[in-house]
């Protein structure tokens, strides 16, 4: 027969500090049930895995519909909104110059276009790979 050897996963509970007064002494009724600390979590399940990538996803989502900083590449742009709720990507390093309209704003992806020399050039960032300034 051969050994299998299981992957274990050390959980750490660590309880708050419960009052030493008793409730008769006080006179004042203490619920004990908000000391418990509750269920601990496994963070190298696949739940919570999947759930931080859903958090930053959407943190990612939310830094760039604000209008954050972000760099491609050496230069730095900044998304705004529009009227229509869809807006323009101006390039801030060089001082605020239009780069391109939005047509699509994603979870992850973005879908812009842009004007040159009368031909529609299409642009699509992914927002997994931008680098924000914070």
């Amino acid at each position: 027969m051969s050994k299998i050897k299981l992957n274990k996963v050390e959980v750490k509970v660590k309880k708050e500090n419960q009052p030493t007064q008793l409730t008769f002494t006080t006179g004042v009724n203490i619920d004990k049930r908000k000391f418990n600390t509750g269920r601990p979590v496994n963070k190298k399940s696949n739940r919570q895995k999947r759930l931080a990538k859903q958090a930053f996803y959407s943190d990612v989502n939310k830094k760039f519909n604000n209008g954050n900083k972000f760099y491609v590449g050496i230069h730095e742009y900044r998304y705004t909104k529009g009227v229509n709720g869809l807006g323009s990507i101006f390039n801030v390093s060089v001082g605020s110059v239009y780069v391109a309209d939005v047509s699509y704003i994603g979870r992850t992806k973005v879908k812009a276009h842009t004007l040159v020399l009368g031909k529609r050039v299409n642009v699509e960032l992914n927002l997994k790979t931008l680098e924000f300034v914070s």
